[in-house]
């Protein structure tokens, strides 16, 4: 009896461990099937220059995060790729050599599509182009402008962006430009025009005008404010997380998501992992560090910090950029046996969680800002875009809002954005 009974419980948890097992392979199963039917869409990824050669491009599986290779291999089908500029001087020295770096990255966005990878990847100005990209089995690309300060003060140039393709913009990046307040206005409460400015309502305007969605990440709280008002157009944030959850400058409050639901905006939540949970990111890092200046003691290896490298040149930066990889991957190996344990798609997800609570499943979107920054463990880069889906399958969300989260909102905003720019011109 006592064997018979034995029996029973060896049974019954290999019955419940078969049962789990089987739930985690339907979750993936359907997640899988799920990522193949939606189209997956980033509103934010950088770019390098130096990566649209002839030699060094996107068809190569490079090192950084978003290229073909990493797309197709996890199912990333739309990026914004990202005109970013600096800011720098409200000059006209400062204005020109911002217009020539953003001139340059349309550039190579442009060669991308239509030289180097034109087979694999095609430019979308408009959700149906998109759609129709992303049908024919390409990879699509669109195309944001981080910081306004490469106008200058010629508002002509908003249509020419708009020409170019770019089909967002944000009026400042970190730091106050000609157009508006930035958010890093709060770290000394030091403002230059205490909201929008005289010449950033006449941007506004241009970009109601030419159909170029309003971008909210990096304005300061009054800007965006002023910018609601102002706006005939919903408007976006296109890499914010909520404050609520991590208590950062870039991400939104309360109040500002209430604000964007009223407006019809969406917030597209970004995996940066600092913007995610701070005080976790910090406290990972920190020990990370730490692992990585052992090991190289160890190995008799110099650790150059990161900000260094980017001070080194040549042959010596190639060096120290190998170490640091190097040096990264093995502490990260190590810290798996810790009590130390990085940002997460869980804790991304718990982002999205909040914000569809706090203003709906319409108003809300997903971004990375890979290559600038964004990246946490499960999606790192865009071979890993599938974990993405596969927690949000976990949680419930169906099909529908899955499809939503990753392309729907943020393209019902840039339809009737695109629509209101045609009524204008129309009355002009």
């Amino acid at each position: 009896m006592k064997y018979l009974k034995i029996l029973a419980v060896l049974l019954i948890v290999t019955s419940c461990k078969e049962t789990k097992e089987k739930e985690v392979v339907d979750v993936m199963s359907k997640a899988k099937e799920i990522h193949k039917r939606v189209m997956t869409l980033d509103t934010h990824v950088d770019i390098n220059v130096n990566n649209f050669t002839d030699s060094i491009n996107y068809t190569q599986k490079l090192d950084n995060q978003v290229n073909l290779p990493n797309m197709e291999e996890g199912g990333l089908d739309v990026a914004f790729f990202i005109v970013y500029t600096g800011q720098g001087d409200l000059t006209e020295e400062g204005y020109d050599k911002a217009y020539k770096n953003a001139m340059s990255k349309f550039d190579a966005i442009h060669k991308l599509t239509k030289e180097i990878a034109p087979e694999r990847i095609g430019l979308a100005v408009n959700s149906a182009e998109a759609r129709a990209i992303h049908a024919s089995g390409k990879k699509v690309a669109m195309i944001g402008v981080e910081n306004a300060y490469p106008l200058g003060t010629d508002i002509s140039r908003v249509k020419q962006f708009h020409d170019l393709g770019a089909r967002y913009m944000s009026l400042s990046h970190n730091g106050h430009s000609q157009f508006c307040d930035s958010n890093t206005g709060e770290s000394d409460n030091v403002w230059l025009h205490n909201g929008v400015s005289e010449l950033g309502k006449e941007v506004i305007k241009e970009m109601n005008k030419w159909g170029i969605m309003i971008d909210v990440s990096h304005p300061s709280k009054k800007s965006m404010k002023d910018m609601i008002a102002l706006s005939k157009a919903p408007i976006i944030a296109s890499h914010s997380s909520a404050r609520a959850l991590c208590n950062h400058s870039r991400n939104l409050d309360d109040e500002q998501l209430q604000w964007m639901k009223e407006n019809g905006g969406v917030v597209q939540a970004v995996a940066f992992s600092s913007y995610v949970n701070t005080e976790k990111h910090n406290a990972y890092n920190d020990e990370l560090q730490k692992v990585m200046k052992e090991l190289a003691n160890e190995q008799s290896l110099e650790l150059h910090a990161r900000w260094e490298i980017g001070n080194l040149e040549g042959a010596e930066q190639a060096t120290a950029i190998e170490v640091y990889k190097k040096l990264s991957k093995e502490a990260k190996t190590k810290l798996k046996s810790s009590d130390f344990t990085p940002v997460a798609v869980a804790d991304f997800v718990d982002h999205i969680d909040y914000l569809v609570k706090k203003m709906g499943i319409d108003h809300v979107g997903i971004s990375s800002d890979f290559d600038g920054g964004g990246g946490i463990e499960g999606w790192n880069d865009a071979s890993e875009t599938l974990n993405v889906t596969l927690e949000l399958v976990k949680r419930g969300y169906t099909e529908a809002q899955i499809a939503q989260l990753w392309n729907g909102n943020l393209l019902r905003v840039l339809d009737e954005v695109e629509k209101i720019a045609k009524e204008i011109q129309l009355k002009a």
